[in-house]
C-alpha cells in the first residue's frame, strides 16, 4: 500500500511547524524524512498514524482517504505500525506477550503463529518468555519491530528508531531493521536527523528543513546534486572555499568549478566533499598544500592541509583518503579537486537583525 500527503498543514498554536507538505511513499519503499530538530518531521510522522488530527490537506493511505477537512479516520482503522524512539514496551508483559498486544482481536490460535512468525523475522524467536529487562537495546529494538509487524500493517512508520542504541550496535540494529523491512515489503517512512542513517536505511530521502521540503530523491542525488548549500552540508561534510566567476567557472584557489548561470564577476562560494580532494606528491602539478594533521580513521585517512588563499591568508582544507601510508606534519603534498564532488552556490543571504551570513 502506498502513503500521500498533500498540501499538509500544521501548527501548534501561533507556531507553524508544517508549511505545504506534498510527499509519497510508494508500496514496498523506505522512505526517510530527514533534516535537523524541530523541521517537523515528527509531526508529519504522527500525521500519518492519526496521533495528531490533519489541520488542512489531505492524507491517504493506499488510495484511501483517511484525513481530509476534519474528518478523520481513527489510528486504529489504519492499519498503521509504529516503532517509537523509546520502543515503548510493556515492562510487566513477556516478549511475546508485548508482541501479541496488537493481535488481541484476532483468534487466539492465528495470535500465536503470527507472534512467533513476527519474533522468527526479527531473530529472536528463542526470547519469547523473556522480558524487556532481560533484553539488550537492540534486542528491544527488534521485539518493537516485530510487534509493529505482526499485524501485518500496509504502512510502517519508525520515530528515530535508532537513537537510543550506542553507535557500534546502532549500526547493526539498522542493518538487520533494513533487511526486515525490504523483506516484508511494505511502505515505510522512517524519521531520523542522520545523514548517514537516512542514505542507508532509504530507497528515498525527504529532507526537511522548517517546515518544507528541500529536496526529494535516491541517496545518491541528495549527496552529488544537492539543489542547495544547505543540503549539500547537511548530507555531509564539505570544504568551503570563496570563489568568483571568471568565463562560466567558479575559481578558487585550489580550483575551478562549472558555474553555469551565475554573473560574470559574480563572488560564490564552493563546497567540496573531502572524498573529491586528491593528494599526491609535490610533483604531481595540483595546487601546492602543507600538510597540518593526518590521521587514520578506519576505514579512511583524514587529512588536514593549509593553501595560500591568494589574497596573503591560508585557505585549510580537509581531504578523506583511502587507508595508507600517514602523511607527516609539514610535508609538502599536491592537491585536485574531483569536481564531481564539488558545487558552486551564490553567496549566503543575511540573517535578518545581526547581519551575519549563517547556515
Amino acid at each position: 500500500m502506498s502513503l500521500g500527503f498533500a498540501d499538509i498543514h500544521h501548527a501548534y498554536g501561533a507556531k507553524s511547524v508544517l508549511r505545504g507538505i506534498d510527499l509519497d511513499v510508494a508500496p514496498g519503499e523506505i522512505l526517510c524524512l530527514l533534516g535537523p530538530s524541530g523541521c517537523g518531521k515528527t509531526t508529519l510522522l504522527r500525521l500519518a498514524a492519526g496521533l495528531e488530527s490533519v489541520q488542512r490537506g489531505r492524507l491517504e493511505i493506499g488510495g484511501a482517504v483517511m484525513a481530509e477537512g476534519g474528518r478523520e479516520v481513527p489510528p486504529e482503522r489504519r492499519n498503521v505500525g509504529f516503532v517509537f524512539q523509546d520502543y515503548a514496551l510493556f515492562p510487566h508483559l513477556s516478549v511475546a506477550e508485548n508482541v501479541a498486544f496488537g493481535l488481541r482481536f484476532s483468534p487466539k490460535g492465528e495470535r500465536v503463529w503470527r507472534v512467533m512468525d513476527a519474533l522468527a523475522r526479527v531473530g529472536l524467536e528463542s526470547f519469547s518468555n523473556a522480558f524487556p529487562h532481560m533484553l539488550s537495546g537492540g534486542q528491544q529494538q527488534r521485539v518493537a519491530l516485530a510487534r509493529a509487524l505482526a499485524p501485518r500493517p500496509q504502512l510502517l512508520l519508525l520515530d528515530e528508531a535508532f537513537a537510543s542504541l550506542d553507535a557500534r550496535l546502532r549500526e547493526q540494529v539498522r542493518d538487520d531493521t533494513l533487511h526486515v523491512l525490504q523483506e516484508a515489503g511494505i511502505a515505510s517512512l522512517l524519521v531520523t536527523h542522520d545523514a548517514e542513517e537516512a542514505m542507508f536505511m532509504g530507497d528515498r530521502i525527504a529532507l526537511m528543513r522548517e517546515g518544507r521540503i528541500v529536496q526529494v530523491g535516491a541517496p545518491d542525488a541528495l549527496y552529488l546534486k544537492p539543489v542547495d548549500r544547505f543540503v549539500a552540508i547537511f548530507l555531509g561534510e564539505v570544504n568551503r572555499l570563496p570563489a568568483r566567476v571568471v568565463a562560466g567557472e567558479a575559481v578558487t584557489a585550489l580550483c575551478r568549478v562549472s558555474a553555469p548561470g551565475l554573473p560574470e564577476g559574480a563572488a560564490v562560494e564552493v563546497l567540496i566533499r573531502p572524498e573529491g580532494v586528491r593528494v599526491a606528491g609535490p610533483e604531481a602539478g595540483g595546487a601546492v598544500a602543507e600538510v597540518e594533521a593526518s590521521r587514520l580513521l578506519g576505514a579512511t585517512t583524514l587529512v588536514h592541509m593549509a593553501l595560500p588563499d591568494g589574497a596573503g591568508g591560508l585557505l585549510h582544507v580537509h581531504a578523506r583518503m583511502p587507508p595508507g601510508p600517514g602523511l607527516a606534519r609539514g610535508e609538502r603534498v599536491s592537491v585536485t579537486v574531483d569536481t564531481s564532488r564539488a558545487f558552486v552556490f551564490p553567496p549566503e543571504a543575511p540573517q535578518l537583525g545581526d547581519g551575519a551570513a549563517s547556515c
